[in-house]
Protein backbone atom coordinates (compact mmCIF):
# COMPACT_ATOMS: atom_id res chain seq x y z
CA UNK A 1 0.00 0.00 0.00
CA UNK A 2 1.68 3.25 -1.10
CA UNK A 3 2.51 4.77 2.16
CA UNK A 4 1.52 8.51 0.87
CA UNK A 5 -1.77 7.20 1.99
CA UNK A 6 -0.73 7.50 5.84
CA UNK A 7 0.02 10.03 7.67
CA UNK A 8 1.22 8.85 11.21
CA UNK A 9 2.84 11.55 12.32
CA UNK A 10 1.40 12.24 15.50
CA UNK A 11 -0.05 15.85 16.72
CA UNK A 12 1.08 17.91 19.33
CA UNK A 13 0.10 17.07 22.85
CA UNK A 14 -2.28 18.40 24.75
CA UNK A 15 -5.72 18.78 26.62
CA UNK A 16 -8.49 17.05 24.24
CA UNK A 17 -11.06 19.59 25.36
CA UNK A 18 -14.26 18.82 23.73
CA UNK A 19 -17.01 21.84 23.42
CA UNK A 20 -18.55 21.27 26.81
CA UNK A 21 -22.00 22.29 24.91
CA UNK A 22 -22.05 19.75 22.90
CA UNK A 23 -21.14 16.89 25.53
CA UNK A 24 -24.38 17.65 26.91
CA UNK A 25 -26.96 18.00 23.75
CA UNK A 26 -25.11 14.22 22.27
CA UNK A 27 -27.27 11.75 24.98
CA UNK A 28 -30.36 14.46 23.76
CA UNK A 29 -29.31 13.50 19.79
CA UNK A 30 -30.00 10.03 20.25
CA UNK A 31 -33.87 10.60 20.18
CA UNK A 32 -34.32 9.73 16.92
CA UNK A 33 -37.95 11.54 16.64
CA UNK A 34 -36.77 14.95 16.98
CA UNK A 35 -34.36 16.77 14.73
CA UNK A 36 -31.46 18.17 16.47
CA UNK A 37 -32.15 21.58 14.68
CA UNK A 38 -35.05 22.38 16.40
CA UNK A 39 -33.32 20.58 19.87
CA UNK A 40 -30.85 23.48 18.95
CA UNK A 41 -33.54 25.73 18.73
CA UNK A 42 -35.11 25.33 21.91
CA UNK A 43 -32.12 26.60 23.80
CA UNK A 44 -32.50 29.69 25.41
CA UNK A 45 -29.64 31.21 24.96
CA UNK A 46 -29.05 35.16 23.68
CA UNK A 47 -28.57 35.63 20.32
CA UNK A 48 -25.05 36.12 19.75
CA UNK A 49 -23.71 39.17 17.23
CA UNK A 50 -23.65 38.57 13.76
CA UNK A 51 -20.77 36.11 12.29
CA UNK A 52 -18.40 38.40 10.47
CA UNK A 53 -18.44 35.94 7.17
CA UNK A 54 -21.06 36.48 4.90
CA UNK A 55 -21.22 33.11 3.33
CA UNK A 56 -23.66 33.62 1.20
CA UNK A 57 -21.40 36.26 -0.40
CA UNK A 58 -18.46 33.44 -0.17
CA UNK A 59 -20.88 31.11 -2.20
CA UNK A 60 -21.28 33.59 -5.18
CA UNK A 61 -17.93 34.23 -5.45
CA UNK A 62 -17.46 30.66 -5.60
CA UNK A 63 -19.16 29.96 -8.57
CA UNK A 64 -18.21 32.91 -10.22
CA UNK A 65 -14.86 30.98 -10.20
CA UNK A 66 -15.69 28.06 -12.56
CA UNK A 67 -16.62 30.51 -15.45
CA UNK A 68 -13.00 31.74 -15.08
CA UNK A 69 -11.38 28.49 -15.61
CA UNK A 70 -13.93 27.40 -18.59
CA UNK A 71 -12.02 26.89 -22.02
CA UNK A 72 -14.23 27.03 -25.32
CA UNK A 73 -16.63 29.16 -27.04
CA UNK A 74 -17.44 31.56 -24.19
CA UNK A 75 -21.66 31.65 -23.72
CA UNK A 76 -23.22 35.09 -23.94
CA UNK A 77 -23.93 35.08 -20.29
CA UNK A 78 -20.36 34.74 -19.15
CA UNK A 79 -19.83 36.84 -15.73
CA UNK A 80 -16.32 36.76 -15.91
CA UNK A 81 -15.24 39.24 -18.83
CA UNK A 82 -11.85 39.51 -18.87
CA UNK A 83 -11.78 35.71 -20.19
CA UNK A 84 -12.21 35.07 -24.04
CA UNK A 85 -12.81 32.38 -25.96
CA UNK A 86 -10.11 29.61 -26.23
CA UNK A 87 -9.24 25.91 -27.18
CA UNK A 88 -11.49 26.25 -30.82
CA UNK A 89 -9.72 23.50 -32.30
CA UNK A 90 -9.37 20.93 -29.11
CA UNK A 91 -9.36 17.46 -30.89
CA UNK A 92 -9.55 19.03 -34.26
CA UNK A 93 -5.82 16.94 -34.86
CA UNK A 94 -7.09 13.67 -33.84
CA UNK A 95 -10.52 14.01 -35.93
CA UNK A 96 -12.92 14.67 -32.30
CA UNK A 97 -14.75 17.51 -30.96
CA UNK A 98 -13.13 18.27 -27.37
CA UNK A 99 -13.67 21.80 -27.38
CA UNK A 100 -15.26 22.84 -23.67
CA UNK A 101 -14.46 21.57 -20.23
CA UNK A 102 -12.18 23.13 -17.55
CA UNK A 103 -8.88 23.51 -17.29
CA UNK A 104 -8.22 22.63 -13.74
CA UNK A 105 -5.64 25.14 -12.17
CA UNK A 106 -3.31 28.04 -13.52
CA UNK A 107 -2.06 26.12 -16.61
CA UNK A 108 -4.25 25.50 -20.10
CA UNK A 109 -4.07 21.75 -19.83
CA UNK A 110 -7.41 20.32 -19.53
CA UNK A 111 -7.23 17.03 -17.09
CA UNK A 112 -9.54 14.27 -17.33
CA UNK A 113 -9.04 13.03 -13.90
CA UNK A 114 -9.06 15.97 -11.83
CA UNK A 115 -11.91 17.78 -14.12
CA UNK A 116 -14.28 14.68 -13.37
CA UNK A 117 -13.65 15.15 -9.62
CA UNK A 118 -14.58 18.39 -9.48
CA UNK A 119 -17.78 18.11 -11.42
CA UNK A 120 -18.74 14.63 -9.29
CA UNK A 121 -18.23 16.76 -6.14
CA UNK A 122 -20.34 20.24 -7.53
CA UNK A 123 -23.33 17.55 -8.14
CA UNK A 124 -23.05 16.35 -4.47
CA UNK A 125 -22.90 19.41 -3.21
CA UNK A 126 -26.27 20.22 -5.28
CA UNK A 127 -27.72 16.94 -3.94
CA UNK A 128 -27.22 18.02 -0.39
CA UNK A 129 -27.59 21.54 -0.31
CA UNK A 130 -29.60 22.28 -3.47
CA UNK A 131 -32.49 24.22 -1.28
CA UNK A 132 -29.97 26.22 0.54
CA UNK A 133 -28.36 26.84 -3.19
CA UNK A 134 -31.37 28.14 -4.43
CA UNK A 135 -32.27 30.21 -1.37
CA UNK A 136 -29.20 32.48 -2.02
CA UNK A 137 -30.64 32.41 -5.58
CA UNK A 138 -27.04 30.40 -7.19
CA UNK A 139 -29.05 27.31 -8.29
CA UNK A 140 -28.64 28.04 -11.79
CA UNK A 141 -25.04 28.92 -11.49
CA UNK A 142 -24.10 26.29 -10.33
CA UNK A 143 -26.02 23.53 -12.33
CA UNK A 144 -24.10 25.74 -15.54
CA UNK A 145 -20.84 24.85 -13.71
CA UNK A 146 -21.99 21.01 -13.74
CA UNK A 147 -23.38 21.47 -17.31
CA UNK A 148 -20.20 23.07 -18.24
CA UNK A 149 -18.41 19.81 -17.47
CA UNK A 150 -21.06 17.06 -18.69
CA UNK A 151 -21.21 19.14 -22.09
CA UNK A 152 -17.43 18.05 -22.48
CA UNK A 153 -17.74 14.25 -21.32
CA UNK A 154 -20.42 13.90 -23.60
CA UNK A 155 -18.34 14.94 -26.41
CA UNK A 156 -15.11 12.99 -25.19
CA UNK A 157 -17.18 9.97 -24.74
CA UNK A 158 -16.78 9.13 -28.53
CA UNK A 159 -17.49 5.21 -27.98
CA UNK A 160 -18.41 2.41 -25.04
CA UNK A 161 -14.66 2.01 -25.12
CA UNK A 162 -13.42 5.14 -25.86
CA UNK A 163 -13.02 8.39 -23.44
CA UNK A 164 -10.40 11.50 -24.34
CA UNK A 165 -8.87 11.90 -21.17
CA UNK A 166 -6.55 15.05 -21.83
CA UNK A 167 -5.98 17.66 -24.34
CA UNK A 168 -2.70 19.57 -23.96
CA UNK A 169 0.92 18.82 -22.68
CA UNK A 170 2.08 19.63 -19.25
CA UNK A 171 5.73 19.61 -19.83
CA UNK A 172 5.51 22.14 -23.11
CA UNK A 173 2.14 23.92 -21.71
CA UNK A 174 4.40 24.53 -18.73
CA UNK A 175 7.62 25.66 -20.56
CA UNK A 176 5.36 28.73 -21.88
CA UNK A 177 3.44 31.37 -19.82
CA UNK A 178 0.14 32.55 -22.19
CA UNK A 179 -3.05 33.27 -22.05
CA UNK A 180 -5.10 30.34 -23.16
CA UNK A 181 -6.60 32.67 -25.65
CA UNK A 182 -3.37 32.60 -27.33
CA UNK A 183 -2.08 29.41 -26.23
CA UNK A 184 0.50 28.20 -29.28
CA UNK A 185 1.60 24.91 -27.30
CA UNK A 186 0.46 21.13 -28.53
CA UNK A 187 -3.14 20.67 -28.28
CA UNK A 188 -3.03 17.09 -28.89
CA UNK A 189 -5.47 15.02 -27.20
CA UNK A 190 -5.10 11.67 -25.55
CA UNK A 191 -7.43 8.99 -24.98
CA UNK A 192 -7.97 5.37 -23.10
CA UNK A 193 -9.50 2.33 -24.81
CA UNK A 194 -9.61 -1.16 -24.16
CA UNK A 195 -6.05 -2.04 -25.46
CA UNK A 196 -5.07 1.39 -23.28
CA UNK A 197 -7.52 0.92 -20.27
CA UNK A 198 -7.84 4.18 -17.41
CA UNK A 199 -9.92 2.72 -15.19
CA UNK A 200 -9.32 5.52 -12.41
CA UNK A 201 -10.54 8.40 -15.20
CA UNK A 202 -13.63 6.14 -16.70
CA UNK A 203 -14.50 5.26 -13.18
CA UNK A 204 -14.49 9.26 -12.09
CA UNK A 205 -16.37 10.72 -15.46
CA UNK A 206 -18.79 7.95 -15.00
CA UNK A 207 -19.35 8.69 -11.00
CA UNK A 208 -19.87 12.43 -12.57
CA UNK A 209 -22.10 11.76 -15.39
CA UNK A 210 -23.94 9.83 -12.36
CA UNK A 211 -24.08 12.24 -10.04
CA UNK A 212 -24.74 14.55 -12.18
CA UNK A 213 -27.75 12.85 -13.74
CA UNK A 214 -29.47 13.21 -10.21
CA UNK A 215 -29.11 16.73 -10.22
CA UNK A 216 -31.04 17.42 -13.89
CA UNK A 217 -33.72 14.48 -13.07
CA UNK A 218 -36.42 17.03 -12.28
CA UNK A 219 -35.22 19.83 -14.88
CA UNK A 220 -34.03 18.25 -17.82
CA UNK A 221 -34.99 14.46 -17.77
CA UNK A 222 -33.57 13.83 -21.17
CA UNK A 223 -30.23 15.27 -20.53
CA UNK A 224 -30.57 12.87 -17.16
CA UNK A 225 -31.52 9.94 -18.62
CA UNK A 226 -28.27 10.71 -21.36
CA UNK A 227 -25.25 11.44 -18.70
CA UNK A 228 -27.02 7.81 -17.35
CA UNK A 229 -26.25 6.22 -20.30
CA UNK A 230 -22.97 7.58 -20.46
CA UNK A 231 -22.15 6.48 -17.45
CA UNK A 232 -22.99 3.16 -17.08
CA UNK A 233 -20.95 2.24 -20.62
CA UNK A 234 -18.19 3.94 -18.64
CA UNK A 235 -18.62 2.37 -15.52
CA UNK A 236 -18.42 -0.92 -17.53
CA UNK A 237 -15.53 0.06 -19.76
CA UNK A 238 -13.51 0.62 -16.56
CA UNK A 239 -14.51 -2.69 -14.99
CA UNK A 240 -14.15 -4.45 -17.77
CA UNK A 241 -10.93 -3.32 -18.77
CA UNK A 242 -8.67 -2.69 -15.69
CA UNK A 243 -5.52 -0.73 -15.64
CA UNK A 244 -3.89 2.12 -14.28
CA UNK A 245 -4.70 5.22 -16.98
CA UNK A 246 -0.95 7.02 -16.12
CA UNK A 247 0.44 3.91 -17.47
CA UNK A 248 -1.42 4.23 -20.69
CA UNK A 249 -1.44 7.74 -20.69
CA UNK A 250 2.27 8.87 -19.70
CA UNK A 251 2.24 12.81 -20.31
CA UNK A 252 -0.35 12.34 -16.98
CA UNK A 253 2.09 10.71 -14.90
CA UNK A 254 3.90 13.76 -13.83
CA UNK A 255 0.79 15.46 -13.08
CA UNK A 256 -1.91 13.46 -11.96
CA UNK A 257 -0.23 10.35 -11.36
CA UNK A 258 -2.84 7.42 -9.82
CA UNK A 259 -1.78 6.84 -6.24
CA UNK A 260 -4.31 5.17 -4.99
CA UNK A 261 -5.14 3.05 -7.81
CA UNK A 262 -8.35 2.56 -9.43
CA UNK A 263 -10.04 0.45 -6.91
CA UNK A 264 -11.58 3.61 -5.28
CA UNK A 265 -13.00 5.33 -8.44
CA UNK A 266 -14.57 2.11 -9.08
CA UNK A 267 -16.30 1.42 -6.11
CA UNK A 268 -17.42 4.93 -5.63
CA UNK A 269 -18.88 4.96 -9.75
CA UNK A 270 -21.07 1.94 -8.61
CA UNK A 271 -22.34 3.63 -5.82
CA UNK A 272 -22.82 6.60 -7.30
CA UNK A 273 -24.74 4.29 -10.57
CA UNK A 274 -26.66 2.88 -7.63
CA UNK A 275 -28.14 6.28 -5.98
CA UNK A 276 -28.31 7.33 -9.41
CA UNK A 277 -30.71 4.43 -10.65
CA UNK A 278 -31.41 1.90 -7.58
CA UNK A 279 -30.59 -0.71 -9.33
CA UNK A 280 -29.29 -3.36 -7.13
CA UNK A 281 -26.73 -4.81 -9.49
CA UNK A 282 -24.73 -1.76 -8.30
CA UNK A 283 -24.41 -2.36 -4.51
CA UNK A 284 -23.93 -6.11 -5.23
CA UNK A 285 -20.46 -4.71 -7.06
CA UNK A 286 -19.87 -2.65 -3.94
CA UNK A 287 -20.54 -5.15 -1.43
CA UNK A 288 -18.80 -7.95 -3.34
CA UNK A 289 -15.90 -6.24 -4.27
CA UNK A 290 -15.28 -3.74 -0.80
CA UNK A 291 -12.48 -6.17 0.29
CA UNK A 292 -10.42 -6.57 -3.63
CA UNK A 293 -10.73 -3.18 -4.14
CA UNK A 294 -10.44 -1.22 -0.72
CA UNK A 295 -13.53 0.37 0.37
CA UNK A 296 -14.19 -1.42 3.09
CA UNK A 297 -10.28 -2.16 4.27
CA UNK A 298 -8.64 0.99 3.71
CA UNK A 299 -8.67 3.35 6.91
CA UNK A 300 -7.42 6.79 4.98
CA UNK A 301 -6.93 10.37 6.27
CA UNK A 302 -6.84 12.52 3.15
CA UNK A 303 -9.62 12.66 0.70
CA UNK A 304 -8.73 14.24 -2.75
CA UNK A 305 -8.96 13.87 -6.67
CA UNK A 306 -7.19 11.12 -6.26
CA UNK A 307 -7.86 9.20 -3.19
CA UNK A 308 -11.64 8.78 -3.16
CA UNK A 309 -11.89 6.03 -0.48
CA UNK A 310 -13.08 8.37 2.32
CA UNK A 311 -15.80 9.79 -0.44
CA UNK A 312 -16.68 6.96 -0.86
CA UNK A 313 -16.98 5.24 2.76
CA UNK A 314 -19.13 8.33 3.54
CA UNK A 315 -21.69 7.58 0.82
CA UNK A 316 -21.57 4.32 1.72
CA UNK A 317 -22.82 5.37 5.54
CA UNK A 318 -25.32 7.32 4.13
CA UNK A 319 -26.69 4.50 2.73
CA UNK A 320 -27.00 2.79 5.61
CA UNK A 321 -28.61 5.29 7.69
CA UNK A 322 -31.23 5.82 5.36
CA UNK A 323 -32.08 2.51 3.99
CA UNK A 324 -30.67 0.05 6.40
CA UNK A 325 -33.27 -1.68 7.87
CA UNK A 326 -34.50 -2.32 4.55
CA UNK A 327 -31.41 -3.59 3.23
CA UNK A 328 -29.92 -7.40 2.95
CA UNK A 329 -27.84 -8.89 6.22
CA UNK A 330 -25.05 -9.52 3.78
CA UNK A 331 -25.07 -5.38 2.19
CA UNK A 332 -26.24 -4.35 5.68
CA UNK A 333 -23.07 -6.03 7.23
CA UNK A 334 -20.80 -4.57 4.28
CA UNK A 335 -21.95 -1.10 4.41
CA UNK A 336 -20.84 -1.45 8.05
CA UNK A 337 -17.58 -2.05 7.25
CA UNK A 338 -17.32 0.86 5.47
CA UNK A 339 -18.68 2.60 7.43
CA UNK A 340 -16.26 2.00 10.18
CA UNK A 341 -13.51 3.74 7.74
CA UNK A 342 -15.57 6.26 7.17
CA UNK A 343 -15.68 7.23 11.14
CA UNK A 344 -11.61 6.09 10.89
CA UNK A 345 -11.36 9.01 8.41
CA UNK A 346 -13.85 11.63 10.20
CA UNK A 347 -12.22 10.91 13.61
CA UNK A 348 -8.93 11.51 12.62
CA UNK A 349 -9.90 15.18 11.21
CA UNK A 350 -11.39 15.43 14.86
CA UNK A 351 -8.28 14.36 16.85
CA UNK A 352 -10.25 11.33 18.15
CA UNK A 353 -8.18 8.28 17.06
CA UNK A 354 -5.03 6.67 18.54
CA UNK A 355 -1.68 6.08 17.50
CA UNK A 356 -0.97 8.83 16.18
CA UNK A 357 -3.67 8.52 13.43
CA UNK A 358 -4.92 12.06 13.29
CA UNK A 359 -4.93 14.58 10.69
CA UNK A 360 -2.02 17.50 12.15
CA UNK A 361 -2.85 21.18 12.32
CA UNK A 362 -1.20 24.06 12.05
CA UNK A 363 -0.79 26.36 15.35
CA UNK A 364 -4.03 28.53 14.13
CA UNK A 365 -6.28 25.31 13.75
CA UNK A 366 -6.25 24.52 10.44
CA UNK A 367 -6.10 20.78 8.63
CA UNK A 368 -2.65 20.20 7.77
CA UNK A 369 -1.97 17.07 5.27
CA UNK A 370 1.10 17.78 2.93
CA UNK A 371 3.02 21.34 1.52
CA UNK A 372 1.47 21.52 -1.89
CA UNK A 373 -1.75 22.62 -2.01
CA UNK A 374 -2.75 21.50 1.43
CA UNK A 375 -6.15 23.60 0.55
CA UNK A 376 -7.72 20.55 -1.50
CA UNK A 377 -7.63 18.11 1.72
CA UNK A 378 -9.15 20.83 3.88
CA UNK A 379 -11.74 21.80 1.17
CA UNK A 380 -12.79 18.16 1.42
CA UNK A 381 -12.83 17.39 4.41
CA UNK A 382 -15.14 20.10 5.04
CA UNK A 383 -17.79 18.92 3.20
CA UNK A 384 -17.33 15.32 4.31
CA UNK A 385 -17.91 16.60 8.02
CA UNK A 386 -20.66 18.55 6.92
CA UNK A 387 -22.35 16.32 5.10
CA UNK A 388 -21.89 13.52 7.53
CA UNK A 389 -23.01 15.99 10.29
CA UNK A 390 -26.30 15.97 8.65
CA UNK A 391 -26.52 12.18 8.18
CA UNK A 392 -26.09 12.21 11.63
CA UNK A 393 -28.67 14.48 12.84
CA UNK A 394 -31.15 12.86 10.25
CA UNK A 395 -30.69 9.30 11.69
CA UNK A 396 -30.30 10.57 15.73
CA UNK A 397 -27.13 8.75 15.24
CA UNK A 398 -23.54 10.02 16.81
CA UNK A 399 -20.12 9.14 15.81
CA UNK A 400 -18.21 6.66 17.70
CA UNK A 401 -14.38 7.66 17.43
CA UNK A 402 -11.54 5.75 19.62
CA UNK A 403 -11.25 8.59 21.94
CA UNK A 404 -14.55 9.44 22.93
CA UNK A 405 -18.21 9.77 21.41
CA UNK A 406 -19.14 13.02 19.40
CA UNK A 407 -22.42 14.29 18.12
CA UNK A 408 -23.31 16.00 14.32
CA UNK A 409 -22.74 19.32 15.95
CA UNK A 410 -19.18 18.61 16.91
CA UNK A 411 -18.13 17.67 12.75
CA UNK A 412 -20.10 20.89 11.98
CA UNK A 413 -17.65 23.28 14.35
CA UNK A 414 -14.93 21.74 13.14
CA UNK A 415 -16.42 22.13 9.71
CA UNK A 416 -17.40 25.74 10.38
CA UNK A 417 -13.37 26.86 12.09
CA UNK A 418 -12.29 25.44 8.92
CA UNK A 419 -14.48 27.63 6.88
CA UNK A 420 -13.83 30.32 8.49
CA UNK A 421 -10.03 30.02 8.55
CA UNK A 422 -10.32 29.73 4.77
CA UNK A 423 -12.06 33.27 4.47
CA UNK A 424 -9.74 35.06 6.87
CA UNK A 425 -10.20 33.94 10.34
CA UNK A 426 -6.63 32.66 10.64
CA UNK A 427 -3.22 34.22 12.10
CA UNK A 428 -2.31 36.05 8.66
CA UNK A 429 -5.85 37.46 8.59
CA UNK A 430 -5.56 36.81 4.68
CA UNK A 431 -8.72 35.01 3.12
CA UNK A 432 -7.56 32.08 1.12
CA UNK A 433 -10.83 32.80 -0.93
CA UNK A 434 -9.85 35.27 -3.86
CA UNK A 435 -12.03 37.90 -4.45
CA UNK A 436 -13.51 37.66 -0.80
CA UNK A 437 -12.65 40.35 2.16
CA UNK A 438 -10.52 42.76 2.39
CA UNK A 439 -7.43 40.77 1.81
CA UNK A 440 -6.91 37.99 -0.16
CA UNK A 441 -4.10 36.59 -2.16
CA UNK A 442 -3.30 39.30 -5.13
CA UNK A 443 -0.58 37.33 -6.99
CA UNK A 444 -2.34 33.92 -7.59
CA UNK A 445 -0.33 31.59 -10.08
CA UNK A 446 -2.52 31.64 -13.10
CA UNK A 447 -1.58 32.75 -16.55
CA UNK A 448 -5.11 34.27 -17.79
CA UNK A 449 -5.54 36.13 -14.19
CA UNK A 450 -1.94 37.47 -14.32
CA UNK A 451 -1.65 38.68 -17.93
CA UNK A 452 -3.47 41.22 -19.19
CA UNK A 453 -7.22 40.40 -20.27
CA UNK A 454 -7.28 39.33 -23.84
CA UNK A 455 -10.01 41.35 -23.95
CA UNK A 456 -8.07 44.84 -23.47
CA UNK A 457 -5.21 43.74 -25.65
CA UNK A 458 -5.20 41.15 -28.17
CA UNK A 459 -2.22 41.79 -29.16
CA UNK A 460 -0.35 38.29 -28.81
CA UNK A 461 1.63 37.28 -26.46
CA UNK A 462 4.40 34.46 -26.84
CA UNK A 463 5.32 31.79 -25.35
CA UNK A 464 8.61 33.27 -23.32
CA UNK A 465 7.15 36.80 -23.90
CA UNK A 466 4.91 35.69 -21.15
CA UNK A 467 7.22 34.87 -18.60
CA UNK A 468 9.32 38.26 -19.58
CA UNK A 469 6.55 40.69 -19.27
CA UNK A 470 3.91 39.32 -16.85
CA UNK A 471 5.35 36.13 -14.88
CA UNK A 472 7.97 37.71 -13.60
CA UNK A 473 6.31 41.44 -12.78
CA UNK A 474 6.05 42.20 -8.73
CA UNK A 475 3.12 43.81 -9.33
CA UNK A 476 -0.77 42.22 -7.88
CA UNK A 477 -2.34 40.56 -10.83
CA UNK A 478 -4.37 42.71 -13.34
CA UNK A 479 -7.21 39.99 -13.27
CA UNK A 480 -8.76 39.34 -9.79
CA UNK A 481 -9.54 35.30 -10.08
CA UNK A 482 -13.03 35.27 -8.09
CA UNK A 483 -14.10 32.48 -6.28
CA UNK A 484 -10.37 30.47 -6.61
CA UNK A 485 -9.60 28.49 -3.46
CA UNK A 486 -5.19 28.46 -3.49
CA UNK A 487 -2.83 26.25 -1.97
CA UNK A 488 -3.24 28.39 1.07
CA UNK A 489 -0.60 28.36 3.76
CA UNK A 490 2.38 26.00 5.49
CA UNK A 491 2.44 23.88 8.61
CA UNK A 492 3.20 26.97 10.60
CA UNK A 493 0.00 29.13 9.07
CA UNK A 494 2.38 31.22 6.79
CA UNK A 495 1.72 32.07 3.46
CA UNK A 496 3.56 34.05 0.63
CA UNK A 497 1.57 36.03 -2.08
CA UNK A 498 4.61 35.34 -4.83
CA UNK A 499 3.31 34.24 -8.03
CA UNK A 500 6.23 32.34 -8.32
CA UNK A 501 5.11 30.22 -5.16
CA UNK A 502 2.77 27.83 -6.94
CA UNK A 503 2.70 25.46 -4.03
CA UNK A 504 0.63 28.01 -2.26
CA UNK A 505 -0.96 30.45 -4.69
CA UNK A 506 -2.00 28.06 -7.55
CA UNK A 507 -5.77 27.46 -7.36
CA UNK A 508 -7.72 24.25 -8.71
CA UNK A 509 -11.39 23.77 -9.57
CA UNK A 510 -11.46 20.93 -7.19
CA UNK A 511 -10.39 23.00 -4.54
CA UNK A 512 -13.41 24.99 -4.51
CA UNK A 513 -16.05 23.01 -5.97
CA UNK A 514 -16.10 21.23 -2.30
CA UNK A 515 -16.62 24.27 -0.70
CA UNK A 516 -19.98 25.50 -2.86
CA UNK A 517 -22.73 23.26 -1.04
CA UNK A 518 -20.61 24.07 2.49
CA UNK A 519 -20.89 28.02 2.20
CA UNK A 520 -24.89 27.27 0.97
CA UNK A 521 -25.07 25.00 4.61
CA UNK A 522 -23.73 28.45 6.80
CA UNK A 523 -25.50 30.67 4.87
CA UNK A 524 -28.53 28.87 6.05
CA UNK A 525 -27.52 28.38 9.12
CA UNK A 526 -26.21 32.04 9.75
CA UNK A 527 -30.34 32.91 9.25
CA UNK A 528 -31.04 31.15 12.68
CA UNK A 529 -28.88 33.03 15.15
CA UNK A 530 -29.30 30.32 18.23
CA UNK A 531 -27.53 27.77 15.82
CA UNK A 532 -25.27 30.15 14.59
CA UNK A 533 -24.34 31.27 18.58
CA UNK A 534 -23.70 27.46 19.15
CA UNK A 535 -21.57 26.69 16.09
CA UNK A 536 -19.79 30.11 16.72
CA UNK A 537 -18.84 29.32 20.54
CA UNK A 538 -18.02 25.70 19.13
CA UNK A 539 -15.58 27.07 16.17
CA UNK A 540 -13.66 29.56 19.06
CA UNK A 541 -13.39 26.63 21.51
CA UNK A 542 -12.22 24.68 19.05
CA UNK A 543 -9.27 27.02 18.01
CA UNK A 544 -8.27 27.88 21.27
CA UNK A 545 -7.71 24.05 22.08
CA UNK A 546 -5.73 23.73 19.04
CA UNK A 547 -3.81 26.82 20.59
CA UNK A 548 -3.28 25.18 23.98
CA UNK A 549 -5.27 28.13 25.24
Amino acid sequence: MPPVLYDRRRETEGHDIIIIISRVLSSILMTPFIPWVLLLLLLHRPVAARAAFDYRDALSKSLLYFEAQRSGHLPYNQRISWRGHSGLTDGLEQGVDLVGGYYDAGDNVKFGLPMAFTITMLSWSVMEYGEEIAAAGEIEHAMEAIKWGTDYFIKAHTQPNVLWIQVGDGDTDHYCWQRPEDMTTSRKAYKIDAENPGSEVAGETAAAMAAASIVFRTSNPRYSHLLLHHARQLFEFGDKYPGRYDRSVGVAKNYYPSVSGYGDELLWAALWLHRATGREEYLEYVVNNALRLGGASWAISEFSWDIKYAGLQVLASKLLMEEGASLQEKHRSTLEQYRSKAEHYLCSCLNKNKNGGNVRRTPGGLLYVRQWNNMQYVTGATFLLTAFSDYLASSGEVLHCPQGTLGPEELLSLAKSQVDYILGANPMGMSYLVGFGPKFPARVHHRAASSISYKEHKAFIGCTQGYDTWFGRQKENPNVLVGAVVGGPDAKDVFRDARGNYMQTEACTYNTATLVGVFAKFDRLEAQPQISSLLGLGSRLHVRMMKGA
